[in-house]
């Protein structure tokens, strides 16, 4: 079963999903700020975003709706051709730590 998330009627849709690559980093969290609430009052009514520029990056940090950019989809291929090449090259050193611990025989 796939987590869902109920979104209040009167709230507006989220522009950006979690997970979702762009400009400025991945989507990790959004929190919005209803209409007649101290928060919005004090910055706005809307959707925040919280944001992490590389995956190993210990800083998160936050962006308005509009202060964030979508990726091209050739900028998005690239990204994720050059993870997916990352775990690759990760994947065939494990398997060479593993096949000199075992003499060459494994059980994959």
């Amino acid at each position: 079963m796939q987590p869902t998330i109920t979104i209040p009627k009167h709230w507006e849709y989220p522009r950006f999903a979690l997970n979702q690559r762009t400009q400025q980093g991945i989507i990790l969290g959004l929190q919005y700020y209803p209409n007649g609430t101290e928060l919005a009052e004090q910055f706005g009514h809307g959707w925040r975003y919280a944001l992490m520029h590389r995956k190993n990056s210990d800083e998160l940090f936050h962006f308005e709706e509009n202060q964030i950019q979508t990726l091209s989809p050739q900028e998005l291929v690239s990204q994720i051709t050059a993870e997916i090449e990352f775990y690759q090259y990760q994947t065939a050193i494990l398997q060479q730590q593993l096949a000199a611990m075992t003499g060459g025989f494994t059980n994959a």
